[in-house]
């Protein structure tokens, strides 16, 4: 397994990259699509993902296969084609319709820190994920998710809490996503062993 590094994304075999830019110690899957998006420090999608118009926060995890931010068609005109705003593809003096992409790259599509994206899930545009969520696979997400919450099927509903919602809110205070690489090392054996009460015990008092 390649190493992951602070100055670059590892960027597996076959990715397409367009306008998206990536924090320290990210990865992007072999055949993913990556557009118009951030991932954010240590984030990382696995491979045949498609990303578009998208804000992966830290530490997120996402799965195999899955769809966000999928990109739209004009469904209140009289065609949803692709001629209507790629017309410079079928008509040489024919320009893109640029207000329709630049209204598509508004539709951002959030993923919260320490999340878990599942195989094959697709998660709409102008949605929000919230930190410490988990998406079950398969599932498609048309609606906002509460933090900490584990949500599954279609279209998406709630299934449970990850934690009491005291648990919940502390962890949001706590937000150790944002410590430093060095004090995530020294915490380390922590995030390992104890259970989230007693490691929010330590860490949050």
């Amino acid at each position: 397994m390649p190493k992951l590094h602070a100055e670059a994304p590892l960027l597996h075999p076959e990715t397409q990259i367009t306008n998206s830019h990536f924090g320290a110690y990210c990865e992007v899957g072999r055949y993913s699509r990556i557009l118009n998006s951030t991932f954010e420090d240590y984030s990382y999608c696995d491979q045949f993902s498609d990303i578009t118009n998208t804000t992966v926060g830290k530490f997120a995890n996402i799965a195999a296969m899955t769809r966000i931010g999928p990109t739209d068609h004009p469904m209140q005109n009289a065609s949803l084609h692709h001629f209507l705003y790629r017309s410079s593809y079928y008509w040489d003096d024919a320009a893109d319709d640029d207000a329709f992409f630049q209204a598509r790259h508004a539709r951002r599509t959030v993923i919260g820190p320490d999340t878990w994206i599942g195989h094959g899930v697709i998660i709409k545009p102008d949605v929000s994920i919230g930190a410490g969520a988990v998406i079950g696979s398969g599932a498609v997400v048309t609606k906002d998710v509460p933090p900490y919450m584990i949500m599954a099927g279609v279209p998406a509903t709630p299934l449970r809490p990850r934690f009491p919602t005291a648990i919940a809110d502390r962890l949001q205070a706590l937000a150790w996503w944002n410590w430093s690489h060095s004090t995530l090392r020294t915490a380390l054996p922590d995030f390992r062993s104890l259970p989230v009460e007693a490691f929010l015990e330590k860490y949050h008092g």
